[in-house]
């Protein structure tokens, strides 16, 4: 049975690791520390990505390497590009195919139009700078033949383990807890958001396909929706009367200056400030399906949010 290798185990990683395991494939997940309460039959393996030791080892025997580690905003320009240099050169000497999850900050201020794979790599922020830079890097490794590469771009993430995220702990959390459901920029401008499950499925699709390689997909999206259409449905799915804050871009520098997320944070904030519509036509013509419904997402999500302060709790 041939050997997919998950590298990171948070909401990414996890979500490829239940789809290969509903699929029947072989999986391991790689991180630092192991991963418990995993599947039967899923693997655990250590390897620190950033120094190299153990990855080697943790590929052995791999046809597919997920890269899904992604460090948080403010390590990204020391450890990240690393990080995933080191992950592909191991798959490239275990000729390994290699699926990158990323999302699509290298495409910069789209200025309110859709945002497909044809757009070019225009950012002027440091983290979709650094995003292209890596992209192009294991995209050229590709050309050149050394390795096999895809990659599956994602807009904000929303969903089950999902907390570090514009749609996470901050809107969720707070919601199930009684709290304020946190908006940013505008809004009721259309935003795309996008369910982890399908993520997970997507890359999935993007590793046991090589009609995938050497390109760029947008896994699927459900429509746009405004954020708050989306605290709406969150709050009815609760039963609970709304309750929400809005940050401005001033708020954000404010809390830059305390919280060093919120500092990277600033400079995305173009995102909610217009229109931002990510486009999976391609995807899903391609591979003939499409996103779970957003209420349906925010079903999962809610019920994932309440089960863990059940847990906590317990």
């Amino acid at each position: 049975m041939s050997l997919h290798v998950i590298f990171g185990s948070g909401p990414m990683g996890l979500s490829v690791m239940e789809e290969l395991h509903k699929r029947g494939i072989r999986a391991r997940i790689v991180n630092r520390r192991g991963a418990a309460g995993l599947p039967a039959g899923v693997e655990s393996f250590r390897a620190d990505v950033f120094t190299g030791e153990g990855i080697a080892e943790a590929v052995k025997g791999a046809s597919v390497v997920y890269q899904c580690v992604n460090p948080p905003y403010h390590e990204w320009t020391t450890f990240f590009p690393v990080m995933q240099r080191n992950i592909i050169d191991a798959a490239a000497k275990e000729r390994a195919k290699v699926v990158i999850g990323e999302n699509v900050y290298m495409y910069g201020d789209a200025g309110g139009r859709v945002i497909d794979e044809t757009l070019p790599d225009a950012a002027g922020t440091k983290k979709g700078m650094l995003r292209a830079r890596m992209a192009d890097e294991a995209m050229r490794r590709h050309h050149t033949g050394e390795v096999r590469v895809t990659f599956g771009r994602a807009s904000d993430f929303y969903g089950p383990r999902v907390t570090a995220s514009a749609m996470g702990e901050r809107q969720f959390g707070a919601a199930v807890s009684g709290g304020k459901f946190s908006m940013t920029g505008d809004p009721d401008l259309p935003h795309t958001f996008t369910y982890i499950r399908d993520v997970g499925r997507a890359l999935a699709d993007l590793g046991t396909d090589d009609r995938a390689n050497g390109r760029v997909w947008h896994v699927p999206n459900a429509p746009a929706v405004t954020q708050r259409a989306f605290m709406e449905l969150t709050f009815r799915e609760l039963g609970t009367p709304p309750r929400w804050s809005v940050m401005g871009r001033t708020m954000m520098r404010i809390g830059g200056l305390f919280i060093p997320a919120a500092h990277e944070s600033v400079e995305m904030m173009y995102q909610y400030e217009r229109p931002f519509i990510v486009s999976s036509d391609k995807f899903e013509r391609s591979f003939g399906w499409t996103a779970a419904p957003v209420d349906e997402g925010i079903r999962e999500t809610v019920r994932w949010y309440l089960g863990s302060r059940t847990t906590m709790k317990g």
